[in-house]
């Protein structure tokens, strides 16, 4: 085991955003062909349309390293922004927006997302949210089955850590991830299943494949899959981060975790796998209260402050943080837990306006233009 090659850890970045009209703060209710056309012809074919019409999808290529992730993602924040502003529109970064309405968007019209939306029905309907996907690059098939179910551990901490979902049509839901409820009406989704082996996996695989149930993995839904794509095991769990430098502060951790839980397979061990009972304890802890009241240290028994738990991930990653050379993004985990997630900015914003006599409608105004300037703001 000791003598395994190093996974190549690669790291690749998806964000998901809506696209918002400046001038009414709502969603557009069609991404113009030639504006995409434009994205692309910059950007290499790295934006697409999403399942519905008023949201847009990027993607990094494959990074050897933090550096490169953060230019990639800048560029491509940046690019989208100037030229969605050519038509009066712009991105938005954030899981929710605070006040449109579901019943009123339509979904893309490719052949994939029609059967998508046929096969959803009402639940496909009401999709209306954005997350962010990190990708790590693990070549072994069974190394990365193996890390799946370790990793899942660490999964309501990354939620947490990500929140930027507090609304839905126009209604602060007390929940700082609204998206995963939205989510987790679809089918296979939510904590992955623990396996023994890639074998095992894709033998699951092949029974919904073989019944006609998915036609391939990528119909897996779950908060970390290994990718149906690429050789990565694929974090799906985060809010997309209104801010870039968290959404790298994130990637990084996620890196860094599977690093640690790599280093100590090499060494014969292994990090505790517990049930998904209990992970979905911590998975609703973190969608409620984001990272203000604790989650459950298991070994413990006992609900455990916020920032105790970031102490010791920053402790269990940090020989793993000096191997990738992203100490500073480990390190900014620090100002998302001191200054609050999206969603608590969010709250705070519009609490702010309700209190100075704005109208909701108003208020609610102000956060999508604080979104709108945040999406933008560590470029």
């Amino acid at each position: 085991m000791g003598a395994r090659a190093q996974p190549a850890f690669t790291l690749g970045i998806e964000e998901e955003y809506f696209l918002v009209d400046r001038d009414t703060r709502d969603l557009v209710r069609r991404i113009p062909l030639l504006m995409l056309e434009e994205c692309n012809r910059r950007l290499g074919g790295r934006v697409t349309p999403e399942f519905l019409r008023a949201q847009i999808e990027v993607g990094t290529r494959i990074c050897g390293d933090l550096r490169s992730a953060r230019a990639d993602l800048a560029e491509l924040r940046a690019t989208l922004a100037e030229v969605a502003g050519q038509f009066g529109f712009a991105p938005l970064a954030a899981s929710t927006h605070p006040f449109a309405r579901w019943h009123d968007q339509q979904h893309s019209e490719s052949e994939r997302y029609r059967e998508l939306a046929h096969d959803l029905q009402g639940v496909g309907r009401r999709l209306l949210i954005c997350g962010m996907h990190v990708h790590v690059g693990i070549d072994d098939e069974d190394e990365r089955i193996e890390l799946m179910g370790q990793l899942a551990y660490f999964l309501p901490h990354l939620l947490a850590l990500s929140t930027s979902s507090p609304f839905w049509r126009g209604e602060n839901t007390g929940l700082h991830s609204y998206r995963l409820s939205v989510f987790n009406e679809l089918p296979r989704t939510g904590i992955p299943p623990v396996f023994a082996s890639w074998g095992e996996y894709a033998r699951h695989v092949r029974v919904l494949v073989d019944a006609g149930l998915i036609a391939d993995a990528s119909k897996l839904w779950w908060d970390l899959r290994p990718s149906a794509r690429f050789p990565t095991l694929e974090l799906r769990i985060t809010d997309v981060c209104t801010r870039l430098d968290d959404a790298l502060a994130l990637a990084a951790l996620t890196r860094c975790l599977l690093r640690m839980l790599w280093r100590l397979r090499r060494a014969n061990q292994r990090w505790r796998i517990y049930k998904r009972m209990l992970i979905d304890e911590n998975r609703w802890r973190a969608q409620r209260y984001g990272r203000g009241a604790g989650l459950v240290d298991f070994g413990l028994g006992a609900i455990v402050p916020f920032t105790d738990l970031l102490d010791e991930l920053i402790t269990l990653v940090a020989e793993d943080a000096e191997y990738f050379g992203c100490r500073d993004e480990i390190e900014h985990l620090r100002t998302i837990h001191a200054r609050g997630t999206s969603a608590e900015r969010q709250i705070a914003l519009y609490e702010r306006e309700i209190l100075a006599g704005r109208e909701r409608t108003q208020a609610l105004r102000a956060v999508v233009d604080d979104l709108i300037a945040q999406t933008v703001a560590d470029l």
